[in-house]
Parts: C-alpha cells; sequence; structure tokens
C-alpha cells in the first residue's frame, strides 16, 4: 500500500494534528507502508513511536507492539485512545487483564476496531493468544526496545532472544520493523541477525543532542548537599535525579522533601497505585523532581524535563544516554550531571561477581566505557557520539560547546612520540590485551596473563615507565577516539591498530593530547562526616576565630579542646555561618545536647562578624537532615542504657561491631551522652583505662591514627574508638 505525501501529511495532521514530519519518520512510514522490513535507530525524542502508530492507523488490520514495560504500553494506548474516536483503538493484551477485558479486547480486534495492539513477549508464548492472533489480519509487528534483544545492549532481556520463532508462528511473511533509542554499531548487528532480517532498510537518525549541557563533578560525601544547591538554583523546573539503589531513592527523596524542594520516589518496589501516583504527579506538574530507579523513564513523554541528575554513575554509556535524553525533549535546555566517584565503579562490578564469566566480561567492558568518559578530558559530546559509530566536529559540530570540558578546556601537551610507544605495545603484544594490560606493560607492571605470554621479557616491556598509569589510560582513550585503535568488543575490549594506526607507526605526526581528570579518592572517614562538598571553601578568617574562641572556652571547662567542637563541625560553621540554634543542629557533627551546651558563644561570634562584615549567609547551604537514621539512633541509645552487650546490639540491626561503633560515634559526636562503662570494663582493666584516659586528655587531637602510633599497637583500633566514645562521653556531653 503505497500513500502519495499529500495523504501522509492529510493523516499525519488528522491524527496527531502536526503538519510536518521529524527527520526520518516520513521515509520509516513509507518503508512500513509498502510492506517492507525497518531498522530505526533514533534517539530518545526523534518520534520513534509515530513511526509505527500512523501507519498501523492507517492500513488494515492490526498492527502487534511488542514492548517491554507495561508502563510504556499504557501511556502508549492512552494516548491513541485521544487521537480516535473509538476507545479499542489500542489495547493492551497482559497477565493484568481480567478474563471479561480479554473478551473486549478480542472482540475489538476481530471487528477491525483495534489498529494497535500492545504485548509483553511474554504474552505471545501463550497458546490461547497464538491461536487467536493466527486468525485475524496482521499489518506488521513492531518490536520497541530492540536493544533488549541483545545481550551487548544495556537492558538485555533474555525473553526477546525468541521473537523470531513467535513471530514465525503468527503467519508468514508478517512485516517487521524493529526501534531502539540506543544501539552500538555490535548491538544494530546483533538484532538484525537475531530478527532475521538482515535486508531490512535501517534508518539511522544522529544521536547528537545539541541543547543538551554534559557535566561530571565529583561525589563528595556531601554530595545531597550538592544536588539540593544544583535543583535551588533550578527552582521550579522539572528534574529526574536516578540512583542504582531503592533505598537511596527514598533516602534522596525525603532529604529534598525536608529541604523545602517538592519532590516523589519512583522504584520497582512500589506498587503499581503508587507508581502511577507519582509519575502523574510529576506529569501533572504536582512536583518538580522524581527521585528515581532506571525503572522510571522509559516512555515518559514528558518534554520539558530540564535536568537530569545521576546520582551514581550508570552501568554503560547506553543506559547513560537513554537517561540523559530525557531532558530537553521540546528542544530547550536540558542539563545533564552526573556524580562520579570510582568507589561507586568498584560497587558495580562486585554486584556482577555472582554472574557468569561471560557476563561479568561484558559488564565490565561496558563499565570501563562509562569510566572513560567520566574520567576524560576531551568533548564528551565527541566521546558519547564517537562510541554510537558517529563523527563529531568538535570545534563547529552543533552543540560544541556543550559540555564541561568544552567550556573549561584543559592544557594540551605534544604525545606523539608516546603515541608511538603506545601503537609498538599494542603491536608487540599481537593485539591480544585489553586497554588495563597494556597500560602494566608501558609502565613494567606484570599479572599472570603478561607472565604466560612472557611479555615481561620483551625489549619493550617498560618503555612507558617515565608517565603515570592514569596518563596512558588517557592517551588509549583519545587514541581511540582519533581511530589509531579500534575496541573489540566480541574480544570485551582488547586492542586492535586500525590501518591508521598501523600507518601513523610508519610515519608518525604531531598528536595534541589532555590530561585526563583525577577524581580524588575519599578520605576514610573517621566517625564525623567531612565538611561542606569540596567546591565550597570554609572562610578561613572565621575558621581560624572559631578556633581561637574553641580553645579560651576549652582552657574554661578544663577539657581539651575537640572535645568542645571537632575540626570538621569549626570547617563547615565557617562554611556555613549558623547563628540560631536550629541552624548550629544542621552543623556536621553538632547535635542538640551539643549545641546547647557549647554553642552559644560560638552563635554570637559568627552574627558579629557576619554583620561586620556584610556577609551575606548563604540559606542554601543549610542542608537539613530527615533523621532517617533516628529509628536506628534510638534503639542504640535504649539498648546500651540497658547495658546489653554491643555484639548482641549490631548483630539485631544485622551490622558489624565495626559499623556499629561509627553509628555510636555519631551519637556520640553530636552531643548524646552514651554509658558505655559497663562493656568497656568487660575489655580493658582499671590501668588500661586510666592510660588511656590520661592520654585523651592531654592530646591535641582525639585522632584514633594518632592515638595508634602512640601506643604503638598496645590497643586494638577498636578498643581505642570505644573508649575515646566513653570520654566523649562523660568529659564533654
Amino acid at each position: 500500500m503505497i500513500m502519495n505525501e499529500l495523504d501522509l501529511k492529510a493523516s499525519l495532521k488528522k491524527y496527531f494534528g502536526f503538519s510536518q514530519f521529524k527527520g526520518l519518520q516520513e521515509d520509516v512510514i513509507n518503508t512500513i507502508m509498502e510492506g517492507r522490513n525497518a531498522f530505526v535507530i533514533m534517539p530518545t525524542g526523534g518520534g520513534k513511536s509515530l513511526c509505527y502508530q500512523l501507519p498501523a492507523l492507517i492500513k488494515e488490520g492490526t498492527a502487534i507492539v511488542v514492548s517491554p514495560l507495561i508502563a510504556l504500553m499504557k501511556n502508549q494506548v492512552d494516548a491513541l485512545r485521544g487521537v480516535s474516536d473509538h476507545e479499542g483503538v489500542a489495547h493492551v493484551l497482559n497477565s493484568s487483564l481480567t478474563k471479561s477485558e480479554i473478551r473486549k479486547v478480542k472482540k475489538d480486534i476481530t471487528t477491525g476496531v483495534t489498529k494497535l495492539l500492545y504485548v509483553a513477549p511474554e504474552s505471545l508464548t501463550k497458546e490461547e493468544y497464538v491461536d487467536f492472533l493466527q486468525g485475524v489480519t496482521l499489518s506488521f509487528v513492531a518490536i520497541d526496545e530492540a536493544h533488549c534483544i541483545s545481550e551487548w545492549g544495556h537492558d538485555f532481556r533474555p525473553e526477546y532472544r525468541n521473537l523470531r520463532a513467535i513471530i514465525n508462528r503468527l503467519g508468514e511473511g508478517i512485516p517487521l520493523i524493529a526501534l531502539t533509542a540506543t544501539a552500538t554499531p555490535k548491538v544494530q548487528e546483533d538484532i538484525l541477525k537475531n530478527l532475521g532480517i538482515p535486508d531490512a532498510e535501517v534508518f539511522k537518525a544522529s544521536f547528537n543532542r545539541p541543547n543538551l549541557f554534559y557535566e561530571v563533578r565529583p561525589k563528595t560525601r556531601n554530595v545531597d548537599g550538592d544536588i539540593i544547591r544544583f535543583v535551588k538554583k533550578n527552582a521550579g523546573k522539572s528534574g529526574i535525579i536516578y540512583c542504582l539503589s531503592r533505598k537511596r531513592v527514598e533516602e534522596l527523596a525525603q532529604v529534598l522533601q525536608v529541604n523545602g524542594i517538592s519532590a516523589v520516589p519512583y522504584h520497582a518496589g512500589f506498587d503499581a497505585k503508587t507508581r502511577a501516583r507519582y509519575q502523574d504527579m510529576f506529569l501533572m506538574e504536582e512536583v518538580d523532581v522524581v527521585v528515581a530507579t532506571i525503572a522510571f523513564g522509559m516512555g515518559i513523554d514528558k518534554p520539558d524535563v530540564r535536568y537530569v541528575i545521576h546520582h551514581d554513575i550508570p552501568k554503560s554509556i547506553e543506559s547513560y544516554y537513554q537517561e540523559t535524553g530525557r531532558a530537553g525533549r521540546d528542544g530547550g535546555e536540558g542539563h545533564c550531571l552526573a556524580f562520579y566517584a570510582y568507589k561507586d565503579v568498584e560497587k558495580l562490578e562486585k554486584f556482577m561477581s555472582g554472574k557468569p564469566v561471560a557476563e561479568q566480561e561484558i559488564g565490565n567492558a561496558l563499565l570501563q566505557e562509562i569510566v572513560a568518559y567520566a574520567e576524560t578530558s576531551m568533548s564528551r559530546r565527541k566521546f558519547i557520539l564517537h562510541y554510537f559509530g558517529e563523527e563529531f566536529d568538535e570545534v563547529h559540530g552543533e552543540g560544541a560547546d556543550m559540555d564541561d570540558n568544552a567550556r573549561n578546556p584543559k592544557e594540551k601537551e605534544e604525545a606523539q612520540e608516546s603515541v608511538v610507544k603506545l601503537l609498538q605495545v599494542v603491536q608487540g603484544t599481537n593485539q591480544k590485551f585489553k586497554a588495563r594490560e597494556i597500560v602494566k606493560v608501558l609502565t613494567g607492571g606484570t599479572n599472570a596473563l603478561i607472565a604466560s605470554h612472557k611479555t615481561d621479557e620483551k625489549p619493550f616491556f617498560g618503555i612507558g615507565k617515565d608517565h603515570e598509569k592514569h596518563y596512558w589510560m588517557a592517551l588509549i582513550r583519545q587514541v581511540l577516539v582519533a581511530g589509531l585503535l579500534r575496541k573489540e568488543i566480541e574480544q570485551y575490549g582488547i586492542l586492535h591498530l586500525t590501518e591508521a594506526g598501523e600507518a601513523y607507526l610508519h610515519s608518525p605526526s604531531s598528536f595534541m593530547m589532555t590530561k585526563d581528570h583525577v577524581y580524588p579518592e575519599e578520605e576514610e572517614g573517621r566517625g564525623t562526616p567531612q565538611a561542606g562538598s569540596r567546591d565550597a571553601v570554609a572562610d578561613e578568617t572565621l575558621l581560624k576565630m572559631l578556633k581561637d574562641l574553641r580553645r579560651k572556652e576549652a582552657q574554661k571547662q578544663d577539657v581539651p579542646p575537640y572535645v568542645i567542637f571537632q575540626d570538621p563541625s569549626l570547617e563547615d560553621m565557617a562554611l556555613k555561618y549558623p547563628i540560631t540554634l536550629e541552624e548550629l543542629t544542621n552543623v556536621h557533627g553538632v547535635g542538640e545536647g551539643k549545641a546547647r551546651k557549647y554553642g552559644r558563644p560560638f552563635m554570637e561570634l559568627i552574627s558579629r562578624y557576619v554583620e561586620e562584615n556584610d556577609i551575606t549567609r548563604p540559606e542554601d547551604l543549610v542542608v537539613r537532615t530527615t533523621g532517617a537514621n533516628s529509628g536506628l539512633k534510638l534503639y542504640i541509645i535504649q539498648n546500651v542504657d540497658r547495658k546489653l552487650p554491643l555484639d548482641d546490639i549490631a548483630a539485631a540491626k544485622g551490622l558489624q561491631l565495626s559499623d556499629l561503633v561509627k553509628e555510636m560515634e555519631q551519637i556520640v559526636f553530636s552531643g548524646t551522652r552514651l554509658d558505655l562503662g559497663y562493656y568497656i570494663d568487660e575489655i580493658l582493666d582499671e590501668d588500661q583505662q586510666e592510660e588511656i584516659h590520661e592520654y585523651f586528655l592531654e592530646a591535641e587531637t582525639d585522632n584514633i591514627e594518632e592515638a595508634l602510633k602512640e601506643f604503638d599497637g598496645e590497643y586494638e583500633d577498636e578498643e581505642l574508638r570505644l573508649y575515646r566514645l566513653k570520654f566523649m562521653s562523660e568529659v564533654a556531653n
């Protein structure tokens, strides 16, 4: 069935109210109208769903749309019913329907009312549905989110692998259209092969979203504060914040709420009713922010999302691209901010360790790409587009200045000699190693794989010792994007020379490289959280005055200065300028008890300082906490009062003793007294206690590292921590 351009545009206007097609839509629709197979790769917001909805409404029969998500199907069915006079124009067929609802669906299909039938792959395996569908006219089958077919895709679903066999059972020669919003060349090949449509016409739109601004920031301890500041700067705008765990989603949503931000949580652990309610609140603009796991967003057609924040780095570039693609779908601004700490990547690697080896290899290869994206100092847009097999001119390309690296370029340095060394090592190791091994060989490190190939005996072993590992990793990334090396994805990231790489070895030329970002590793905490985020700087003058005041107050009370307030608390005061009791209790490590006992002179000093220096106090820096852990804290306080053994208290809450000690440190450092004498008497005799007490009374600092050095192995870390709690409770609180 071929329609002329005017008829097609008239149908577009009639059903969807648009007078023009977008991008490749018209060509795709014509292919489907002619009964040919099509494969559509179109970024989120490119108008993929219209590619199958319009031909389904025009063609004779019913189109089957295979989709992985019930929420997505429901959204589309509601939208389609809005453009038609018939309620039955679109239906969902899945396990949630009652028998009478199934009868209604079948009747609407048989009478020709239903033009689109949305099904999950599992529904298509049911005999009764297959038998029924064999007896009706099917116009075509559309497979949405087709990357689910490939185990190299970011959202692999095993049930998608059998779709070809199922479709064969529905009838001969039914045209197929597969659609995805993200697909690397490897995934594209996989989809075509698995669906058995090598002849499909492939439509690939550009993956460049020039209106999106990409930014990566280091994830500090105070990431909640960083997020709150960002959201408050964008007050009144819609945003999505992604977290990896359900628990974190709920905690962060609460923190936002108590800080005056209208936010709801969303994850698959909520029942369907709750999920639908929160989703609608966001779509209807009753709330500004939704904090969610990746269960939220597929098929969410909200055009004016102004920012997408990743609290945790995602598992792959595809996931990241898909999730950031929900910003700015109306062509307006979209800010994509990711917080990155290598610690999160290590967590993801741990999650994978229980899976089959092949799956682990794939997962790790995908993870290393996202690490490369976070740490790179080259144009982030160029990096993403290269990943999807697309070229980008980072000087004149559309949206070239829309990322943090492009706006704040790092210095470049000549690396011609290093590139030659790198390519020589890849060639000399017979193109059998991944980036990590290549870096080891260059810097003279070894592992079982390198030893088994006897690479450590080769003349080029260690020729790159003059540079750090970070330098070589950065160079590999830039040489890959420049096309001198390629990564063999099927071999989980093994590096090979390209023709251009071989040519470069014969006649090297200038190669300007930029050094990668090195994100600081977080220091291990010691009970009290660190003051504000790294990009917020304490007022040094005020900090000095606060330390002087602390020393005087300590002399008055005849206690060491840290007993009054610890350093991180003073740093936080010099950042937030608290002048009321409530504000002081929002400072790190200061609870109500401590604020009441010691706070007055500090608040008076800060108040005078603010007035004399005409300082505008940063209201938004006072991040209120939810007291989410207050239940646990209360439990600990009550059971310590009952003199229960600490091991029992920890076991009852599923904690290690070391975790319990950390919780108790938070309680005591905030000014609440814990009477731990009963437990300490069990583990330390009188002389030992007296010795440690004398030490803490005289010491300049309560730092446990210092105490361990002083006692030179006489006491365990835990013993000193526990005694410090007893000391602080008695002397400070």
